[in-house]
């Protein structure tokens, strides 16, 4: 399976990236970071996605993603029933990843149901189905840079933040205390429950 590509941008279409490999062509239908990017490089450039193969009865498709979080998410999203590539790729593309895992943690169905053939019934099978599963990593978000995830959340946010959730606080509300926690310098989880309870 091809998970990963790295290439110069050949042409670009409202429907994907033609993206040159090694003398080899690839058309990757985009998320709407990773074709933001790709789209934005200048002549001669090499850009890279993270990629997941499709093969149906009727046609093979290749979908690209800015990083390996967002191709994780777009994973949790077809595991969903009912939503397949095209409706996930369509999520991707009308909102980032961290917005699309916020969206979720925070049941926020209305917003969801804002991309391209997601309907509010759809839109609620997601969060019913995958509400819950957002780990803190997803909450917190990760910079990517080239592609590589520079900086993700340990098991100790994790324990944090449900720590939070368990005192009452919403999973948006604990994510963004541990944030400022642990860029305040607080490193186990007793320093950044105390941070974060500090501040709230």
């Amino acid at each position: 399976m091809i998970g990963y590509l790295k290439g110069k941008v050949k042409d670009i279409s409202a429907e994907y990236v033609l993206l040159e490999v090694n003398g080899v062509g690839y058309e990757v239908v985009c998320s709407g970071a990773a074709f933001s990017r790709l789209s934005g490089l200048r002549n001669g450039e090499e850009g890279e996605v993270y990629t997941f193969l499709r093969i149906s009865e009727s046609d093979v498709t290749l979908f690209g993603f800015a990083d390996r979080r967002e191709k994780e998410l777009f994973l949790r999203l077809t595991s969903v029933q009912s939503v397949g590539a095209a409706k996930a790729i369509a999520i991707l593309s009308s909102m980032r990843a961290d917005e699309v895992a916020e969206a979720i943690a925070t049941a926020d169905v209305k917003r969801l149901s804002a991309a391209k053939g997601v309907g509010k019934k759809m839109a609620e099978r997601i969060v019913l189905e995958l509400h819950g599963k957002i780990s803190a990593d997803e909450l917190l978000g990760a910079e990517s840079v080239g592609g590589r995830v520079t900086a993700t959340a340990s098991s100790e946010d994790d324990d944090a933040v449900s720590a939070l959730m368990g005192l009452g606080f919403t999973r948006q509300e604990s994510a963004q205390a541990v944030t400022k926690a642990k860029a305040q310098g607080a490193k186990t989880v007793e320093d950044i429950l105390a941070v974060a309870l500090r501040g709230m």
